[in-house]
């Protein structure tokens, strides 16, 4: 029996501007996307497949397949309860981060490393119970007929605040400096969709940290 020491701190995301859900209602066009990428042409997906996709790469390129005739709509996901990110979405953010910020960290291949000793919890990240509204944007893709232009609307909540815990496995390169660092990009580019032009912007605090043994 070996004990592998990890340690494990608690923060509070606090949304700077509006975030936008990334998620599309138009639920054809997630699956075709999935399937084309993950899985090829000929593959059935199950229900649990899109939580296992780089959130970030995601939404890069089911914007690109957007089509400007189609019902272009994109919100969070939803239960009984109301709406909620998945831990996944956070810790793509985590990833996207390190891949900017590798040669500033001094760190090689860190969207790599976040991606097998960075875990987020809890998997559901309960944000309310409905979206505060929806906001619309030009959409400019190329067509067979030339460029056109569409509206893309999207979900938001206004500025609130959630809580997330990161768990980090032992690392030689990796520990919370780094992990802090890439939550303070969080101030320049966010989450969810059109984090470009600054939505999903955050700022953290941290709520506390402790250090735990876990016996294999």
């Amino acid at each position: 029996m070996s004990e592998l020491e990890f340690e494990s701190r608690k923060y509070k995301i606090i949304l700077l501007e509006k975030l936008l859900g990334s998620l599309p209602k138009n639920k054809e066009l997630f699956r075709k996307y999935v399937q084309e990428k993950f899985y090829g042409n000929s593959e059935d997906l199950t229900d649990d497949d899109p939580e296992q996709l780089d959130e970030q790469q995601m939404q890069q390129q089911i914007e690109q397949k957007m089509s400007p005739d189609g019902d272009n709509e994109t919100g969070f996901f939803t239960d009984v309860d109301g709406i909620y990110l998945k831990a996944y979405q956070i810790k793509g953010f985590l990833k996207e981060a390190g891949n900017v910020l590798k040669q500033a960290l001094k760190i090689k291949n860190l969207k790599s490393k976040i991606d097998n000793y960075v875990f987020v919890e809890p998997d559901w990240i309960w944000l309310k119970e409905h979206p505060d509204g929806s906001l619309q944007r030009p959409l400019r893709a190329m067509t067979p007929q030339g460029p056109r232009v569409s509206l893309v609307s999207s979900d938001y909540i206004a500025p609130m605040s959630f809580e997330i815990k990161i768990t980090l496995l032992p690392h030689k390169e990796l520990n919370f400096k780094v992990i802090e660092a890439l939550l303070d990009y969080g101030k320049f580019k966010g989450l969810g969709q059109w984090r470009n032009a600054g939505y999903g912007r955050f700022k953290w605090e941290r709520i506390e940290g402790k250090k735990s043994k876990k016996r294999d």
